[in-house]
């Protein structure tokens, strides 16, 4: 069964800097890092010293809420060092790999047998392995919670944020993990499992054009007809009391793996785009997960001061290059760092700035692109209510009167308007197209945290 839906309201944003298809592998030679901290909201206690061994797979921490969901390790070898933030809330455990290839065995499956596992062998597992992270809750996107039973589940296989990875890339030779975790997200919901693909690439007859047991959906027009909120709001909308849960296709391979297997997934394949990336080097990369941002993209920088996005670069947040690879990460865009003064701003005669209301040039120059930094050419400003962002939002929700309530806190009027049916990312393309350069993102989802604290 398939659903095909056009989407009319959004922008695409002509950004220089695509990724090629090219693809390589960069192996890790120094310490890995695991980063509890970035799962939102989420207390662990650690389980194991300093100085302690550990096989690839073994447990580090459990959550302090749920002593089933627990932490593991990517890699064998030492616990080198814990780091606690603040009120000793753990921050980052750095493993010291061995070259040790012991690791922990868990229950394997065939495609097949998925399709009548129960339920709860399988959420079991997910929460014992740590991967039941990669299952997200709506409302909220939180970490799904075991107990409730989503009515539907939602795959996003699309890339209209500038830029994300392509997902019938990533599942080239890896058919068999996709089926796979598709097979075992049916057993996860009494409802329908929906792919959502690129109408674009509905002729690809790949594994994912030709993926069963689930509903394919293609979506047209521009972003953020590929955001999941878009999906949901279109095929099974949420009310108070509905629980929808979404994954990524990099999710789905990873989930997959693990099922076939029997072993916990390692390695993480990452998109690296942007304009401060050299050309030949805006593509794919295989690496470790935990391992070394600085090690991965050693060589593939421009010389230039730059800033790494992890995300797209519409709601991405910026990540440190000493930093590891996280859990989470699909990929990273790289724009050249810009503190400059730029005479007249927005209005400069030119044609190498783009603009979504029309004021320069080149916003009549169709197909081109433009090489976007990190300036935000101009300073924050008094809301003022336009109007104007609703045509770039394609759910059914008026933006100005959402944002009034939000910004005072009004949570009710807020679950009137329809908030608990977004996420903070759908409002990315207001803040971009923004005259008060307001931050949307993070008024919405300031209030999505009250609504969760308070109950609704």
């Amino acid at each position: 069964m398939t659903a095909d839906f056009q989407i009319t309201k959004g922008l695409n944003i002509p950004m220089e800097g695509a990724p090629s298809d090219s693809l390589r592998s960069v192996k890790s030679k120094g310490t890995i890092s695991v980063y509890p901290s970035e799962y939102k909201k989420v207390k662990f206690k650690m389980l194991v010293a300093e100085g302690d061994t550990v096989k690839q797979g073994g447990v580090l921490a459990r959550r302090k809420d749920q002593e089933d969901f627990l932490l593991r390790s990517p890699v064998a070898g030492t616990v080198k060092e814990i780091i606690l933030g603040a009120r000793r809330a753990l921050q980052e455990v750095i493993i010291e790999p061995n070259g040790s290839e012991a690791r922990e065995k868990f229950p394997s499956f065939t495609a097949d047998k998925l399709l009548s596992a129960s339920r709860d062998d399988l959420l079991s597992h997910l929460k014992d392995t740590g991967f039941m992270a990669l299952v997200r809750e709506r409302p909220f996107n939180i970490i799904a919670h075991a107990e409730h039973t989503p009515k539907s589940i939602f795959v996003n296989g699309m890339n209209t944020a500038p830029f994300r990875p392509d997902a019938h890339l990533l599942v080239r030779g890896k058919e068999a993990e996709l089926q796979a975790g598709l097979n075992a997200l049916t057993r996860l919901t009494d409802g329908p499992v929906h792919l959502c693909l690129a109408a674009e690439k509905s002729n690809a007859s790949d594994a994912l054009t030709q993926a069963s047991n689930v509903q394919i959906n293609y979506f047209a027009g521009p972003h953020p007809s590929g955001n999941t909120s878009t999906h949901v709001h279109l095929l099974d909308p949420i009310i108070p009391g509905d629980y929808v849960w979404t994954l990524r296709v990099s999710d789905v391979l990873r989930i997959g793996e693990l099922l076939l297997t029997g072993h916990i997934p390692n390695t993480q394949t990452l998109m690296v785009a942007g304009n401060g990336v050299k050309e030949d080097h805006r593509g794919y990369i295989t690496v470790t997960t935990g391992a070394s941002l600085e090690e991965a993209l050693q060589g593939v920088l421009i010389e230039a001061e730059t800033r790494i996005i992890r995300g797209d670069a519409l709601y991405g947040e910026s990540a440190d290059p000493k930093a590891g690879v996280y859990f989470y990460d699909q990929g990273y865009v790289v724009l050249p760092e810009d503190r400059e003064r730029h005479l007249l701003g927005w209005y400069a005669p030119t044609q190498d700035i783009f603009s979504a209301h029309r004021v320069v040039p080149s916003a009549w120059l169709k197909g081109k692109r433009f090489a976007f930094g990190t300036n935000k050419r101009g300073s924050d400003r008094a809301m003022v209510l336009t109007g104007i962002y609703d045509k770039y939002v394609p759910l059914d929700i008026m933006v100005d009167p959402l944002s009034r309530a939000c910004i005072a806190n009004d949570t009710d009027e807020a679950i009137a308007l329809g908030i608990l049916e977004t996420d903070p990312e759908d409002f990315a393309l207001c803040t971009f197209v923004c005259p008060s350069k307001t931050d949307f993102g993070s008024i919405v989802a300031d209030t999505l945290s009250l609504i969760q604290e308070e109950g609704f």
